[in-house]
């Protein structure tokens, strides 16, 4: 329940008029809240109706994505046309989608069983977009992972720049006091690393430039039949497969102690279905250096992009403190694969 309506700010934003459903050429019998999303009930089956908050540009490159996607593997999310032809309807100068519903479970991350299905889940979907590319400048991050690191390590300074100058010192302050150092030293052994492989060549190889998801939390994924079926593309990117698999290793992997063999069996569950050559392990490792749990608490503290309480930002500063050791043994575990 809690869940269900942690999103009620943005959730009241939607105009649930009659007349938008027919865009869909839908009945609704009824709807309900989850997340930031709407579950209706319609004469052709559930469905999902979501307000979207990009540009048309950004949504019809999601699409163009997931069609290109489709072909090979269509366990993926499907966008409702409107009576138009339309995989958006406008009304009151906002646009909405509707999408088809998977019937199955929300993915869980404590369960090892859902982790590696979803690993190969996630090598089957980087198969099929193997190749894909667009024009759309924002939603292309090949070749620009390098140079994020140099303006996030910045970020940081400027932030370490800030709290030290700041006459009151809170208790999230002492905290990122206490760690920012080694921290942004992980940041700049992230970015040699980086540099020294072959990331850049990589880039320019078709065949490891991919349509990452870039959004896999558990909730994004539907288990359905002992298969992971991928939805809520809302962030995806073009890049290299391997920036997905970190982020999904530091989704899975921070829950556990970060866990080498967990790890191994994920990467194990991957390759079955999608090979990783030496040199993307090797961008993989330096990806993986980056401490991207700190810095984005440290960001959205600071940038105060995220409306949560103090006390919500003292306690999660703490949890990300608290499993660094584990997360530096990882590294050292995983670095021997290499």
């Amino acid at each position: 329940m809690k869940d269900m309506y942690k999103d009620i700010d943005y959730l009241i934003k939607y105009d649930l008029d009659i007349s938008l459903f027919k865009q869909f050429n839908l009945e609704p019998y009824d709807i309900y809240p989850i997340r930031s999303i709407f579950i209706v009930n319609t004469d052709k089956g559930d469905k999902i109706l979501k307000k979207i908050d990009y540009s048309k540009d950004e949504l019809l490159f999601i699409n163009e994505g997931l069609n290109y996607i489709r072909d090979k593997f269509d366990r993926i999310m499907n966008f409702n046309k409107t009576v138009d032809g339309d995989i958006y309807a406008l009304y009151n100068e906002e646009m909405y989608c509707m999408i088809d519903i998977f019937e199955g479970r929300e993915c869980d991350y404590s369960n090892p069983i859902d982790i590696f299905t979803v690993a190969k889940g996630l090598g089957e979907l980087h198969a099929a977009s193997s190749g894909f590319n667009s024009q759309l400048d924002n939603r292309v991050n090949s070749g620009k992972m390098i140079n994020k690191f140099n303006r996030r390590l910045k970020e940081m300074e400027v932030f370490k720049t800030i709290s030290n100058l700041s006459e009151y010192n809170g208790e999230f302050d002492q905290i990122f006091l206490e760690n920012i150092d080694h921290y942004i030293e992980e940041i700049k052994r992230s970015i040699k690393l980086l540099e020294a492989s072959s990331y850049y060549k990589l880039c320019e190889e078709k065949d490891k430039v991919i349509l990452c998801h870039h959004d896999l939390a558990y909730h994004n994924v539907i288990i359905k039949n002992n298969e992971a079926y991928f939805i809520d593309f809302d962030y995806a990117i073009v890049d290299l497969k391997v920036h997905d698999i970190c982020n999904f290793i530091n989704k899975v992997l921070k829950s556990s102690a970060y866990d080498i063999g967990k790890g191994k069996k994920i990467m194990d569950e991957y390759t079955k279905v999608n090979s990783i050559d030496k040199r993307e392990m090797t961008v993989l490792y330096g990806l993986l250096t980056f401490p991207q749990d700190f810095y984005s608490i440290s960001r959205d503290y600071y940038t105060r992009r995220k409306d949560w309480s103090e006390q919500t930002f003292i306690n999660k500063i703490k949890k990300k403190t608290e499993i660094e050791e584990f997360r530096i043994e990882f590294l050292k575990e995983f670095e021997e694969l290499l």
